[in-house]
């Protein structure tokens, strides 16, 4: 097969979309920028937001469904809701930093906790998908997932304080709803039990009431689904009916020990 056939073929078989790549890496320069902005002492706030607001509407072009100039104007809505964002994050980070024995300073915390991190851009993305701006709080939240290991639907409803400990395999799903204090572990899913492209507008996820703590690989599935105020999900734990309040859940499988035989 000729070079030229070899174009031809791809661009019959590209001809369907629109799609323009550069939007991710745009998205994950905006991303790393707007932490700056908000969390870097010496950041020059004027310069900062004026770079931002040419970054958010370069994507948003790209990525916006609705005539141009309403694209444009979400900026304004977006910007404003940076102060909320930023009052959330530090109540997020206040409470890890009290909650894990491991954590040394508040700056470790904004620096080196993927936890807070995944938070962050979950706070961040889900005003953007607020907005309706759904390829870009998608691209945004996959950035988290790409740097993290932690995957939060932008759509989910997440109240601060939030404690994410460790980060690495977390899912929580679209319609997911979490209240204030909540705690969870590595491994933790908030998914649906069952899926299909007609529950789209239906809740498929959990709720999870303010005092919650969720440990290691825990699994919580449905949309009707309550863990009731102030329960304890064990590790490995497998939950698809909802939870009264302050009950205790346990995985019940045994680990046995056995001494091998000397040759």
């Amino acid at each position: 097969m000729t070079k030229d056939l070899i174009i031809q073929k791809i661009i019959a078989l590209k001809s369907h979309l629109d799609i323009n790549y550069g939007i991710k890496t745009l998205t994950e320069t905006f991303t790393e920028k707007l932490f700056y902005t908000l969390f870097d002492s010496n950041a020059e706030l004027d310069d900062s937001i004026d770079e931002l607001e040419q970054l958010f509407k370069t994507i948003a072009t790209i990525a916006c469904k609705k005539p141009d100039n309403l694209c444009c104007t979400l900026w304004e809505k977006f910007s404003i809701r940076l102060p909320h964002v930023l009052e959330q994050l530090n109540q997020d980070a206040n409470f890890i930093l009290e909650n894990d024995p491991a954590s040394n300073s508040i700056e470790e915390v904004y620096l080196g906790y993927p936890g807070f991190y995944a938070i962050a851009i979950y706070r961040l993305s889900h005003e953007l998908y607020m907005l309706d701006l759904l390829l870009f709080s998608r691209l945004m939240s996959e950035y988290a997932h790409k740097i993290t290991g932690t995957d939060i639907h932008a759509g989910a409803n997440i109240e601060s304080p939030f404690f994410i400990d460790h980060a690495t395999g977390i899912v929580i799903g679209e319609t997911t709803v979490i209240e204030k204090y909540v705690k969870i572990y590595q491994g933790v899913t908030l998914g649906a039990l069952s899926v299909s492209k007609d529950m789209k507008d239906a809740k498929r996820h959990p709720t999870v009431q303010e005092y919650v703590c969720i440990y290691a690989n825990a699994t919580i599935l449905g949309g009707e689904t309550v863990i009731g105020k102030s329960s304890i999900v064990g590790g490995n734990a497998w939950v698809t009916k909802s939870i009264p309040p302050r009950s205790i859940v346990l995985n019940t499988t045994t680990t046995e020990v056995k001494i091998k035989e000397m040759k």
